[in-house]
């Protein structure tokens, strides 16, 4: 047993040193935690803010300059006022999302007790502000309605007030969001990179005959290579927690940083795993990155960070659970949003450490089956 950490810290400080004399793939690493964690926060939002809107005013009305006035920042900015023979054209131009056209006589006839059709033209090609934007300005135009038509007829109070808490993220900020997120993306995709590309480097500069003529197994050099690569995503992981997220973003960590970091070392067992599995299936950096790139694009995409499991259909939610990141995302979310401790996260992490057993297993044999063919 000696011998076999002997072997796997010198091989591992061997790859630390390697990686060191990549300045490219520092670069990444760096950027990975810090830049494109800080922008894809700040610039990447979900919700509707600042879009453009005109409003088409047939009625020129009280009602109507009210309803204009309603629509306020930082949801959409200040509304311009167009000619109804410009529509078209504004929307096909995509100088607006939203154009509002408020009939001629709307006042009127709702005074008169008809029912005026309001109609909303909508930029649906902007879908990450076109479905919840309808829906604040259907509410602005109700609201304001309800107000002019109580304070003309005398509106009886509704007998119900709905009062909405949000949770974990009162003021419901995209960047306590995206943030995380954006961490746990970059964990994903360098923890599968780095030791891929490390597999590969040894190939294609020769050195991995130095080390078939060594008195090391095939289980000492990928097990190096797990931990040296894995310290490192840690490390970065850790210091854009601190930092990144909750220093230069101001994010709240709700729960123990010191249980999420254990539980991202359980999850770089089973992403860099699979890193060394995706290698023994190439035989260049080209190829590795060709197969490496659809595998993460849909752990990140379909592993919940992006967008809820529940809202997916549900063989395909069987399917991802086949996915550690999955489970990480699950495990990051209840622990960092909600203060999860142990008692709840042991789920996530028990999945984690099974697929990740898996993961051992398969790599081991496809690299033992490698270095047999290279001798």
């Amino acid at each position: 047993m000696g011998h076999f950490l002997s072997n796997v810290l010198r091989l591992g400080i061997k790859e630390l040193r390697s990686l060191r004399r990549d300045p490219v793939m520092v670069l990444l690493i760096v950027y990975a935690f810090t830049l494109a964690v800080y922008s894809v926060a700040n610039g990447a939002r979900m919700e509707v803010r600042n879009a453009a809107v005109a409003v088409v005013d047939e009625d020129r009305s009280a009602l109507s300059q009210a309803i204009a006035q309603a629509i306020l920042p930082p949801y959409f900015k200040t509304p311009v006022p167009i000619a109804p023979q410009a529509v078209a054209g504004a929307l096909d131009s995509g100088r607006f999302v939203f154009v509002l056209e408020l009939p001629p006589d709307f006042e009127a006839d709702l005074l008169a007790g008809r029912v005026p059709t309001v109609l909303l033209s909508v930029d649906a090609t902007a879908m990450g502000q076109a479905g919840n934007g309808s829906a604040y300005l259907r509410e602005i135009v109700t609201r304001e309605v309800r107000r002019f038509v109580g304070r003309t007829e005398g509106m009886a109070t509704p007998p119900v007030d709905l009062v909405i808490h949000a949770a974990f993220n009162p003021n419901l900020q995209a960047e306590w969001f995206s943030a995380v997120m954006q961490v746990i993306t970059s964990i994903t995709m360098l923890s599968v990179i780095l030791t891929g590309a490390a597999v590969i480097r040894e190939r294609e500069q020769g050195t991995i005959e130095h080390l078939l003529v060594m008195p090391v197994t095939p289980g000492e050099i990928m097990a190096a290579k797990i931990w040296a690569n894995g310290l490192v995503i840690v490390v970065a992981t850790m210091l854009s927690i601190v930092f990144v997220v909750r220093i230069a973003l101001g994010v709240p960590v709700a729960g123990s940083l010191g249980l999420f970091i254990c539980g991202v070392v359980l999850y770089q067992v089973a992403v860099t795993a699979l890193g060394i599995m995706l290698a023994t299936f190439t035989v260049s950096m080209p190829q590795f990155g060709l197969l490496a790139l659809p595998v993460l694009i849909v752990m990140n995409l379909l592993s919940g960070g992006m967008m809820p499991l529940e809202s997916m259909p549900v063989w395909l939610q069987n399917v991802m659970q086949a996915a550690p990141a999955t489970h990480f995302v699950a495990f990051a979310q209840a622990v960092l949003y909600r203060g999860a401790g142990l008692g709840i996260v042991w789920p996530s992490l028990l999945a984690i450490a099974g697929i990740g057993v898996l993961f051992l297993g398969v790599a081991l044999l496809r690299f033992r089956r490698s270095l047999v063919a290279m001798q």
